[in-house]
């Protein structure tokens, strides 16, 4: 590799890690928000295949329900698109009613609230949550 193939490649890396500590950064500032609130949450994560969402108790402390694209109800089809993202929006949305969830604060992790990440809000939100 040359040296200037070097250099671009460290910077490349220097971008992304900024992206991500940007990203963490906002999602800290909502968390601390919701966390004075005392409210439960739905926490979203998202990667280039997969989208995983939990409903969070206010105090913070346990995990009330969840759905991921890696559950074996969900597995079957592409599991890095909009569709599975209202798919997981809306097994996480039963699943929290099922355990008396029905007010909800919306965790986005500090991605941008558009295309997977609002797909998902949408169908809980469909499906019976309240944000």
């Amino acid at each position: 590799m040359s040296m200037l193939g070097a250099k671009k490649l460290r910077k490349n890396r220097n971008l992304n890690m900024k992206k991500n500590e940007s990203r963490l950064r906002r999602a800290r500032k909502s968390r601390s928000r919701m966390r004075t609130q005392k409210v439960t949450r739905l926490s979203v994560h998202r990667t280039p295949r997969h989208i995983y969402a939990q409903v969070i108790s206010s105090s913070g402390d346990s995990i009330l329900a969840s759905a991921c694209t890696l559950d074996k109800s969900l597995r079957g089809n592409a599991t890095g698109n909009i569709s599975a993202a209202e798919a997981v929006g809306k097994l996480v949305a039963e699943r929290a009613l099922k355990v008396g969830v029905k007010k909800i604060a919306f965790d986005r992790g500090g991605f941008k609230f558009h295309g997977r990440v609002k797909a998902l809000a949408d169908s809980a939100r469909e499906n019976g949550l309240e944000f």
